[in-house]
């Protein structure tokens, strides 16, 4: 009996060649250096900055009176995150991997926008730059790759994606059968004028937010609002439950595997050897 397992695909490393690409691999991709860590403080702050610039822009009194210094400034934020960008993409060992994975992606989106505004300058484009430089609001997922809770966050997430499905498709379900219940019970004399609007109802209603611009006015309707805001009540913790559930097994395997010669914590559920000094791990007994 022959047993498949997935394997990983083996990590990004230094691109080969001349030696100032190794030295800057480590310095833009590694974090134990004093120059790497430097480097990633110098970009987190870049970031912040630059999406502050974004959210300032959006100010109609402030982009009239700073509008050529902001816009100065974008540019030279975008300028620098480009120039980060094929950085990275000349010291990596496989370009096209690191291009099509999902920080590559999102280094890729958080200076695309600013460059393609360049290309709507017609007037009857001026929608759509506005909308590419309100996605510059994106560069806040930069930041991700520098939380180290964010891999346990995200492979937490995955774990649980089964669940999630089952669970949002439960709602789904629900807010098709009530939505179609009060469309029935209540009909377009109450605001109820078709399924989706009254589906639209049925998860305001079912998440407790209730806006108020769809009311039932029948005793029959009210009655079974009243029941769909109980479920909500019942069913709106699940998907937390489920995600925390994950989230404790992640940090269970986590705090199992510590390298008993340097101590190091916070390696992969499936690493066999440290990260730090390469000692062959061993999974530590519960308490």
């Amino acid at each position: 009996m022959h047993v498949h397992t997935r394997q990983r695909a083996a990590p990004l490393g230094p691109a080969r060649g001349a030696a100032w690409r190794v030295r800057w691999f480590h310095i833009i991709f590694g974090h134990e250096q004093r120059a790497g860590r430097l480097f990633d403080v110098v970009l987190i702050l870049a970031i912040i900055a630059s999406i502050t610039v974004t959210v300032l822009d959006s100010v109609s009194s402030l982009h009239t009176t700073w509008g050529p210094w902001l816009y100065a400034a974008e540019w030279l934020f975008t300028a620098a995150f480009s120039a980060e960008y094929v950085l990275r993409l000349l010291v990596v060992d496989r370009p096209a991997r690191y291009a099509r994975s999902f920080f590559g992606l999102v280094d890729l989106l958080s200076v695309l926008p600013t460059w393609l505004s360049l290309v709507f300058v017609g007037s009857q484009y001026l929608l759509v730059v506005r909308a590419l430089r309100i996605l510059r609001i994106f560069r806040v997922l930069k930041l991700t790759r520098y939380i180290g809770e964010a891999d346990l966050l995200w492979s937490s997430l995955i774990r649980a994606r089964r669940k999630i499905l089952v669970f949002v498709s439960t709602v789904l379900t629900l807010v098709l059968i009530f939505g179609a219940l009060m469309y029935l019970i209540e009909g377009p004399a109450h605001g109820f004028t078709s399924i989706p609007r009254s589906m639209y109802w049925a998860v305001v209603t079912m998440t407790t937010v209730g806006f108020g611009d769809i009311t039932p006015q029948t005793p029959l309707g009210q009655l079974v609002t009243s029941l769909i805001m109980l479920v909500g009540y019942g069913i709106i913790a699940v998907p937390t439950g489920i995600f925390t559930a994950e989230l404790a097994s992640g940090l269970r395997r986590q705090r199992d595997m510590t390298c008993v010669r340097c101590g190091q914590h916070g390696h992969d559920a499936d690493a066999r050897f440290c990260k730090r000094c390469g000692e062959a791990l061993k999974a530590s007994p519960p308490a």
